[in-house]
């Protein structure tokens, strides 16, 4: 943990800093914001920023942003001032400090910031095979290309090699070839010199500078352009690379990890990736197993991030029942990890009792299963699957724990007019949709959908998660993957179509 701590704090600034080097962390100190951002562009940089609440909090966080500075700030200042801390959150910042320091409280802050969770769960020997073969690997300087679908934990298991490597005292830098666009990848990659372009307004060294001495990620490196490609080529061979605007290179030492759930021979074959910068990259292939190929961990991920989500949301800790064992085993995990990780948050959400049961279980739909994969997503008798299961469209009953609806709660909802058809996607024809697929008539999954327009199924599954939450926005935005704003923007586009609407549940009604 690198901590860069910006003002004078009026001389708790030696205490502060004592404390988180007790803790482990490496500490730098800088007067200004300006002395900040130079920090910050400089090689050196930090994973957490601790600012003297009397600065321009505002200017500092909005700097970091105009240059595609990724780091969290966290405010202080002398006693409980409730108001300069209120105005500190509203500017962008993490948390707000009082001084004199707390050590418990810096230091919760610090594991906090440093939590992100980079252990890897697993107990399936397919996925112990891969972390043997890791640690065979990770000793050496030799470059690494992870390759696997998303969602299996690509990122974890380059910190896993990093961890393991002798470099493990040095920086780690991650880079999303995928997220940033290519006329600012190379600036983020190379650095640039001071007016190299339009809003370079300083020096700013590159993430190759950055990792100098460490590991270097470049993930979804199957997204970067050809011409940076090139670039990234003479990188890796001459070791040494040119900053945008400069005309002298600069040398470099680093460790090269590159993730992929792309299949990057066939993009070679395809002429979309080179064939040196390949073979450059490919010196150390790992390869993760997908979920389905490592059923072992899914009762051991599960449980992982149950313990951690019950946590998070501050309620008691829960266990999973045994139907709801078999759900997860079942399941297809298109998104691998990740998805399961989703699946638990929802369930911790959704269960009212300790043991999570299959109603809280929300699994995607078959629809979505890889090609091949015949397990059932969603049972039928799911009150997901079924949300107009009753005539007239009646609202499923409520899963355990989840108690009466509120004294008014409407208990039916007709389907949208002009879509009569509707209540067969998704009621009791809805098994041959959502659940074990053409059970009973052999019609394919999709057929019951077949006719209707993608916005008049997203408005009956919206309509129907939220039927089955009992009107509670915030647990079906989660399920739903959303936003509660654009829940809400949904739900009074339907309002206004006149296609009739649950009203928010008992804890919502107040904000409405």
């Amino acid at each position: 943990m690198r901590l860069l701590i910006v003002g004078t704090l009026e001389g708790y600034i030696t205490a502060a800093g004592k404390i988180a080097m007790q803790r482990g962390a490496k500490v730098s100190h800088t007067d200004s914001i300006e002395g900040a951002l130079n920090a910050l562009r400089a090689a050196a940089g930090a994973d957490l920023v601790m600012i003297d609440v009397k600065l321009d909090i505002a200017t500092f966080i909005e700097s970091l942003k105009a240059e595609r500075i990724t780091i969290p700030v966290v405010a202080c200042g002398i006693g409980t001032d409730a108001a300069a801390a209120v105005k500190a959150i509203r500017a962008g910042a993490k948390e707000y400090i009082p001084l004199p320091p707390d050590a418990e409280l810096i230091a919760a802050v610090l594991e906090a910031v440093a939590e992100e969770s980079h252990a890897i769960v697993c107990q399936d020997p397919a996925m112990l095979a891969t972390l043997r073969l890791a640690d065979q690997v990770a000793p050496s300087d030799a470059s690494v290309l992870i390759t696997g679908e998303s969602g299996t934990g690509k990122e974890l298991m380059a910190r896993y090699i990093h961890r393991k490597s002798r470099r493990s005292d040095a920086p780690f830098v991650a880079v999303n070839c995928a997220a940033i666009p290519e006329n600012l990848l190379e600036s983020e990659l190379f650095g640039h010199e001071k007016g190299a372009f339009t809003g370079a307004v300083a020096r700013r060294l590159g993430r190759f500078e950055e990792a100098n001495g460490g590991t270097l990620l470049l993930d979804e490196l199957s997204e970067m352009h050809p011409r940076l490609q090139a670039k990234l080529l003479r990188a890796i061979q001459e070791r040494e690379i040119d900053r945008i605007g400069s005309s002298q290179p600069v040398k470099i030492n680093v460790r090269l990890i590159a993730t992929s759930n792309r299949n990057l021979e066939n993009e070679v074959r395809a002429g979309n990736f080179r064939e040196d910068l390949y073979f450059r990259l490919n010196v150390f292939s790992v390869a993760i197993p997908s979920l389905r190929e490592r059923p072992a961990d899914i009762p051991m991920i599960a449980d992982h991030f149950l313990k951690k989500y019950a946590q998070a949301n501050g309620l008691g800790e829960k266990r999973l029942s045994d139907d709801a064992l078999l759900m997860l085993r079942a399941h297809h995990w298109r998104g691998n990890v990740r998805e399961l990780e989703n699946t638990m948050h929802r369930a911790v959400l959704l269960s009212k009792s300790e043991t999570v049961g299959p109603d809280a279980i929300m699994l995607t739909s078959q629809l979505l299963a890889p090609e091949g994969s015949a397990q059932a997503s969603i049972p039928t008798n799911s009150p997901v699957a079924n949300p107009f299961a009753g005539p007239g469209g009646t609202v499923p009953q409520a899963p355990r724990g989840y108690g009466q609806p509120a004294p008014g709660y409407p208990t039916s909802y007709a389907p949208p007019q002009g879509h009569a058809a509707g209540a067969a996607a998704y009621g009791n024809a809805g098994a041959a949709s959502y659940g074990n697929a053409g059970a009973a008539s052999g019609a394919p999954a999709v057929q019951g959908l077949v006719g209707r327009t993608v916005a008049e199924v997203e408005r009956d599954l919206i309509i129907g998660t939220l039927s089955h939450c009992l009107g509670n926005r915030t647990h079906a935005a989660n399920i739903l993957g959303i936003s509660i704003r654009t829940l809400r923007n949904k739900l009074k586009q339907y309002s206004e179509e006149g296609v009739p609407v649950p009203p928010p549940g008992s804890e919502e009604r107040a904000a409405y």
